[in-house]
C-alpha cells in the first residue's frame, strides 16, 4: 500500500511473458465516498484524463487502463513513474515554465479539482509527468490547482492549435466512444464546452471560486 493517499492505493507489478512493469493500482472499492462525485467513478476518471491528455498530444499522464480482474477488484492501473519526490511543481515552476503551460490547460479542460504540487513529477530523464486525476470531469466548475502562474495570460498559438485539435477529436466518434465508457454523457459534453470556452476567451483561466487551491498544497 502506498502511504499518504486519500483512497486505497497500491504499488503493483504487471507482467507479460516478455516484460514487466510497476504500476499504481487504485481499486474502485477503495474509493472514499465524496458528496460531489458519484461513487465508484474515480478510477474511470483517471483513465479519461489519460485519454484526453493523449489526444491533445501533451503526454503528461502516464499510460492508464481499467482492469476488471485484479486482486482487490476492478480499478485503474497507471504506469509507475520513478522520480525524486523533492522535485515537484513548486521546485520546477520557474525552470519548466513553458512546458507547464500545457499542463495548466489540461487541468482546465478536465476540470481538475486536485492539482497538488506533488502531483507533478520529473523522471530521471527530465520528462515531466502528472498523476492523480480521480477528481476530474465534474460538470460543475471545480478547478483547484497550484498552477495559477499563467492566470489571464493569452494562450498563444501553440496551445490554441492543441485545443482545436483536441476539440475536433472529442467530436469524433472514436474518442467520444471511449469516453462514453468512462464518463457520463453530460460530463463529456461539459469537457467539450470547456475547450470551446478556452478558445473563445483565448486566455488561461484565473481563480473563480472561494476555494481555488487544493489541500494540502503538496
Amino acid at each position: 500500500m502506498l502511504p499518504y493517499s486519500s483512497n486505497y492505493t497500491f504499488l503493483a507489478r504487471i507482467s507479460a511473458p516478455d516484460q514487466q512493469a510497476l504500476c499504481v493500482y487504485k481499486p474502485q472499492k477503495g474509493e472514499r465516498p465524496l458528496w460531489d462525485f458519484p461513487p465508484g467513478t474515480l478510477a474511470a476518471r483517471e483513465v479519461a484524463a489519460w485519454e484526453i491528455d493523449r489526444a491533445a498530444g501533451w503526454n503528461f499522464v502516464p499510460p492508464t487502463i481499467l482492469r476488471e480482474a485484479a486482486p482487490m477488484g476492478p480499478g485503474s492501473f497507471q504506469l509507475f513513474i520513478d522520480h525524486d519526490p523533492e522535485r515537484h511543481y513548486f521546485v520546477l515552476m520557474e525552470e519548466r515554465a513553458e512546458e507547464l503551460k500545457s499542463l495548466a490547460v489540461l487541468d482546465a479542460v478536465i476540470n481538475n479539482a486536485d492539482r497538488k504540487s506533488g502531483h507533478v513529477l520529473e523522471d530521471g530523464s527530465g520528462k515531466l509527468w502528472a498523476v492523480d486525476h480521480g477528481l476530474t470531469f465534474n460538470t460543475e466548475p471545480k478547478l483547484r490547482t497550484v498552477i495559477w502562474a499563467y492566470a489571464d495570460e493569452p494562450l498563444g498559438d501553440r496551445l490554441r492549435r492543441d485545443l482545436e485539435i483536441l476539440g475536433s477529436k472529442l467530436s469524433d466518434a472514436e474518442l467520444a466512444g471511449r469516453l462514453s465508457t468512462l464518463l457520463s454523457e453530460q460530463e463529456t459534453a461539459a469537457t467539450l464546452a470547456r475547450i470551446e470556452a478556452l478558445l473563445i476567451e483565448d486566455r488561461f483561466p484565473g481563480p473563480s471560486s472561494d476555494r481555488p487551491l487544493p489541500w494540502p498544497l503538496i
